[in-house]
Formats: structure tokens, sequence, C-alpha cells
């Protein structure tokens, strides 16, 4: 199994996209580097603009350049590009529905020893609310491609959210079609529903209840917003059980999200598996995710209580 950084790949695809269309421009705040804008910077650096730590006017900037008919990615690390110019989103971007595509890196607690000041663990929940907002979570490198790319041929504004470190390519997925989630693995015992690093994690959990003589269906939800409220409601009508899982706050995110579908289409029991109403903390990757339970393990004992119910 191959790992890449989704951020890699995000700055090669923005090469693609400035090769075939000139109206796509770039803009960063001062992380460049990170984010990995700097190698359409040094493609295009006629078409790259760094507005400094300056991330309001960098969203207010985007703004402006698409009312100018351009095609604008704009980029920082996901704690600075959500919370903190979220008055820019709001009232420049969506309402007036432009072509922003906000592609923001380091989300999440897997950014790691940087703690929580960095770790953005509610931009999901923040964005969602904002009217015109598309909100895609890849789980790996080639959904990210996808998922650029898809933002480039769709108006509007939009928010892709990536981490910071190296992920695993997820084997036998389906072609990645906007708007539309998949099942990777069929079953009837119960669903684990998943978006981002967690759809990994998602698939080892139902191989190890498998071997335990549970049928798990396991579901990538990488678009949040429009989410595909077909899927969710025919997943529900095949598993009496669910598991959400999200490296996000439980509150607002994809649970909140599939919830919110249920409750009026199909109730039926539905369990979170995320961030419980507190910050992160500072640690490893992997640490991290072990201490809040958002591993396979952490997946397998989340089912098996929700089965014992």
């Amino acid at each position: 199994m191959s790992k890449d950084y989704a951020r890699d790949v995000y700055g090669r695809t923005l090469i693609e996209l400035g090769k075939k269309d000139k109206r796509v421009v770039v803009l960063d705040a001062d992380l460049s580097g990170s984010t990995r804008t700097s190698l359409f910077a040094a493609e295009f650096p006629d078409r790259f603009f760094n507005l400094g730590i300056a991330e309001q006017n960098m969203i207010a900037t985007a703004a402006g350049l698409a009312a100018s008919s351009k095609i604008v990615f704009a980029s920082t690390f996901a704690m600075f590009a959500t919370a903190r110019v979220l008055d820019q989103i709001r009232n420049s971007v969506c309402y007036n529905n432009l072509n922003v595509k906000i592609v923001a890196t380091h989300a999440g607690i897997t950014v790691g020893e940087d703690g929580a000041s960095h770790q953005a663990l509610e931009d999901i929940a923040i964005l969602r609310a904002i009217p015109n907002m598309q909100i895609i979570v890849p789980s790996d490198s080639e959904e990210a491609k996808s998922a650029v790319i898809a933002a480039y041929e769709n108006d509007g504004p939009f928010y892709i959210r990536l981490g910071r470190a190296k992920v695993n390519t997820i084997e036998d997925k389906k072609d990645f079609i906007f708007k539309k989630g998949y099942a990777l693995k069929d079953g009837k015992d119960i669903a684990i529903v998943a978006c981002g690093v967690m759809v990994e994690q998602a698939l080892l959990a139902a191989d190890i209840l498998q071997s335990k003589g549970i049928s798990a269906a396991v579901i990538n939800i990488h678009t949040i917003k429009p989410i595909d409220k077909e899927l969710i409601v025919s997943i529900a009508g095949k598993c009496p059980k669910m598991v959400v899982c999200e490296e996000h706050q439980v509150m607002g995110g994809l649970y909140s999200s599939v919830c919110e579908i249920l409750a009026n289409e199909c109730p039926i029991f539905v369990e979170p598996l995320g961030i419980n109403d507190e910050f992160g903390r500072s640690g490893t990757p992997d640490s991290l995710l072990e201490f809040y339970g958002l591993t396979a393990d952490g997946i397998v004992n989340k089912c098996e209580k929700i089965l014992s119910k």
C-alpha cells in the first residue's frame, strides 16, 4: 500500500490546472512551502500571490479575483483558513457565491505536535452552516486530486480539508463522484460511515469484526456538503445500527449531517466516534489517534458496544 502527502498531490494538481486554464490563480498566507502551493508559484509566478500572515486579506482578495472571473485557490492551515476568516468567507465569498476554492492543509488532530492551537477540529461544523459552501474531505491523496479537480469544474465556494501527515492509498476505491459517497465494503449487521483518515481505519475495523463473525459495511462519505442523502438512507435500510467516524468534533460534522437525514427519513441507532467537545493536545499523529480512540480497535470496540445494546 503506497503512502503520499495529500498536499503534495494538491500542489501538483494545481500545476495541471494552471497549464490548461489561465483563469486559475493561487493565493497563500505565507505557508506555501507547507501547503505545497509553492509548486504552482514556481511554475506560474505571475498567477501566484503570497498575502503574508494576513489570512483575512487573502480571502477578501480571493473574492475580488473571483468576482473578476478568476478561479481562485486559496490555501493555508485549516485553523487559519476557517475560524480566523469566517467573516470574509461568509460575507464576501459565500454570500456572493464566488468561485473561491479554500484548500486547507494541517487539519484535525493528526497535525500532531503543534497541539491544540493548530488542530482544527471544528472547521467542518463552522463552514457547513454557511449557505453555498461545498465541503470535501478526501480519504487519501488520490481522492485529494479528484476533489481539487471537482472544485475547479464546479462553480461556487469549496472547502477541501487535507491533513499534514502522509496517508495510505486506499485500495479498491470506486471512482470519485462529487456529491456521491460509496460503499467500500458491504455488510448487514452494522454500518461504519467515515470520512478522511478514518476511512482506512474503518476498513481495518471491518476486517477485525468479520473475524469475529460480525458483518460490517464501510461507507466513504467524502463529500460532506452536499451530502449523499440517498446513499445514507439506503444503508440505514440495510443495517439496523451505524457508527459515524470522523477526525473532527462530533457536533456539526459528518455525524450531525448523517443524523439530520436519518431523523427524518429512516431513524436507526447511530453512535459517533470523533472528538467529544474538547480541544486537541500535543503528540505524534498515531498516539493522538490512539488517545482519542480513532483507530481500528476503537471502531471495533464502539461497534461491539452498539451491537450489545
